[in-house]
């Protein structure tokens, strides 16, 4: 595998200084309180409160914004008093009020954004829109390739910041753990036009800023994280994981990575730089589906521990996990931005569970057919 030095320790260019003013936080389900940027938590803070380092009113581009990530991202935004839109290809409905959200705060929040309905790889037309609209800042939520990336940024030469939501997942595997900004990271990992599109950003004169999540949980969320250990939980099944079960890994709630992709807006600390963000302790697997049950009310699940190579599950994943130690550390966002995560594990997976599972939405169905398979060699072995 081959090892490709960390290109974002890049040259450092000086930009204009933002001013910061009062921010709000808020918990998504109406409840607003209004306080001056602070780095240190209040003992009785909300949870989900958003701590917003705000810059002057900007005129902003969601790259995405209907799921999850941009979902939370763009409320905050329009909270905050910037100009929102996001780019879309219109498949999915613009908005839509989040579970726990007033009437009056979804009116108010439909009523402000807007939307540039368009395909973003159509380069000619990302170009001639983005160009008449004038953008100030950019964040590009669902970016996958750097070729998807540079008409954006040819497209507006006056940007004054372009904010990445890259992934954890560019590291290289090490036995070194957690992974550092400054880590190895592998051109040959899945998430290798990620680590291009980090790599054309140091290249550009552009103000840049690239965050790294690590597993990303909460309410609305389309990746089955939380959600496979909640179908087994409520069938009452055993919760197959392999091997051991004391794989460590890391989850980040989605509502604290939106408030460090809004901590960075404007920041003159943030130019040019990379920040994991996750949550502040990791977990093993067996933890992680004990954490899971305690957060749903359910009782203490059994595990089944299983050897993967011993199965073949076709194409299924039968897990959704990487099975491997898997975690960063985020003490750099939190000593350069001030920002720490409100949720810890349990908390943040009931949020997820209150707001989502917990009222039947969920986004796939149940699919216990590995279970099943590995369930049935355990009986056999068991008698």
């Amino acid at each position: 595998m081959g090892i490709m030095a960390n290109p974002m320790a890049a040259h450092h260019q000086k930009f204009t200084s933002f001013s910061v003013l009062p921010s709000s936080l808020s918990d998504f389900n109406g409840a607003r309180l209004h306080a001056q940027v602070q780095y240190k938590r209040k003992v009785m803070q909300p949870k989900g409160g958003l701590h917003v380092t705000a810059s002057a009113k900007k005129n902003i581009l969601i790259m995405g914004g209907t799921r999850f990530i941009g979902i939370f991202l763009s409320r905050l935004l329009v909270k905050e008093g910037h100009q929102v839109t996001l780019f879309t290809r219109g498949k999915a409905p613009v908005t839509q009020q989040l579970p726990g959200e007033s009437e009056a705060d979804y009116a108010d929040f439909k009523s402000k954004i807007l939307h540039l309905k368009g395909d973003r790889k159509d380069f000619d037309f990302v170009k001639s829109s983005l160009s008449a609209a004038g953008f100030d800042v950019v964040y590009d939520i669902n970016g996958r390739e750097a070729d998807e990336v540079e008409p954006i940024i040819d497209a507006l030469p006056k940007l004054e910041q372009f904010i990445y939501c890259s992934s954890a997942g560019v590291y290289l595997k090490s036995d070194l753990l957690p992974h550092f900004e400054v880590d190895a990271v592998d051109p040959k990992s899945r998430h290798k036009g990620k680590l291009e599109t980090e790599s054309l950003l140091a290249s550009k004169d552009v103000n840049w800023t690239s965050i790294r999540p690590v597993y990303i949980y909460g309410p609305l969320n389309y990746n089955p994280v939380e959600e496979w250990f909640f179908h087994r939980l409520k069938a009452g099944r055993p919760i197959p994981i392999p091997n051991s079960g004391i794989q460590i890994t890391q989850l980040g709630h989605v509502k604290d990575l939106a408030n460090a992709f809004v901590q960075v807006l404007g920041n003159d600390k943030a130019s040019q730089q990379v920040f994991n963000i996750s949550g502040e302790k990791y977990v093993s697997f067996d933890g992680l589906a004990k954490a899971c049950a305690k957060a749903g009310g359910f009782p203490e699940p059994e595990i089944v521990h299983y050897n993967p190579k011993e199965f073949d599950f076709g194409k299924k994943k039968p897990f959704p996990f990487r099975d491997q130690h898997f975690f960063a550390s985020i003490e750099k966002a939190k000593s350069v931005l001030g920002w720490k995560p409100e949720f810890d594990l349990v908390e943040g997976l009931a949020d997820s569970y209150n707001l989502d599972f917990g009222r039947g939405t969920f986004r796939k169905e149940a699919d216990f057919s590995t279970d099943d398979i590995i369930l049935g060699k355990s009986l056999v072995l068991q008698a």
